[in-house]
């Protein structure tokens, strides 16, 4: 099963290299605003539309089950397991449903008690109010559906003021690239746009916050644990980031702003 790519799963800020791409040309945006404009009243009762599913065809070696004979809620497998052997994983799986996310609304995310991220921000960088970017009407569309289905996951919520306030950005997704000639029979790389999705510019509060020092693994030492094991599994985390929540009074330093009004996470 693949769900329809969401764009909070894809990234939530935009890289100072991506936002410089020739495709953001001047139809579609950007220009800052002198003054924040009067937020557009946004019925918080709409409701997102689901997300669209589709079921590929699967490598040699792997089927499609479904949880509860559900279509919505299909779980890859080997085809080598016996009738006996994937009955007994059903059982398992459906016992546990709950562990298996399929939407933003399945997502129970860490308790607090375990643990919040904290945003620790130098205090010599004085707080900036980022203005909102201009986008075109289809623009607006990509936006609103974002933020509706952020709210009803309760991912963000509203927030009247805010030191810190960030834009949105609106982007295209990359469908990777194709060769076509222009002109002058000259063959030119070009990127294939499949839709577009919704980013915040949190380029200024990285910068007033403070750096960590965690290394990151190195993968042939990552690959050295898998040596003699048999079994492996492979396990997404789908919008992890969504699963910690953010400490209460860091929360408003992730504030956005965009044409319904400004939100911060959770």
């Amino acid at each position: 099963m693949e769900l329809e790519p969401d764009p909070i799963e894809e990234v939530l800020m935009v890289s100072q290299e991506e936002m410089v791409q020739p495709f953001f040309d001047e139809k579609h945006f950007i220009h800052e605003e002198e003054e924040l404009a009067e937020p557009i009243e946004l019925d918080i009762n709409e409701q997102p539309p689901p997300p669209s599913i589709e079921l590929k065809p699967l490598p040699p070696g792997l089927r499609y089950v479904f949880l509860h004979n559900n279509r919505n809620t299909s779980v890859i497998i080997s085809d080598k397991l016996s009738e006996y052997e994937t009955q007994h994983l059903m059982i398992v799986l459906e016992r546990h449903r709950l562990a298996i996310v399929y939407s933003l609304h399945d997502l129970k995310g860490i308790s607090v008690a375990l643990f919040t991220h904290r945003i620790p921000t130098d205090l010599d960088i004085s707080p900036s109010r980022e203005h909102q970017c201009r986008l075109n009407n289809d623009m607006w569309e990509v936006v609103k559906k974002e933020v509706l289905k952020l709210l009803h996951a309760g991912i963000i919520y509203p927030v009247p003021h805010s030191e810190r306030v960030s834009p949105v950005q609106v982007v295209p997704k990359n469908g990777g690239m194709t060769v076509v000639e222009n002109e002058r029979n000259e063959l030119i790389p070009q990127r294939i746009i499949t839709g577009w999705r919704m980013c915040i510019d949190y380029r200024t509060l990285n910068k007033a916050t403070k750096k960590d020092h965690f290394p990151l693994p190195f993968i042939d030492e990552m690959l050295e644990r898998l040596e003699k094991h048999s079994f492996f599994c492979f396990l997404d985390g789908y919008s992890g980031y969504h699963q910690i929540l953010i400490h209460p009074d860091d929360q408003s330093k992730t504030t956005f702003t965009c044409p319904y009004g400004t939100y911060a996470y959770r």
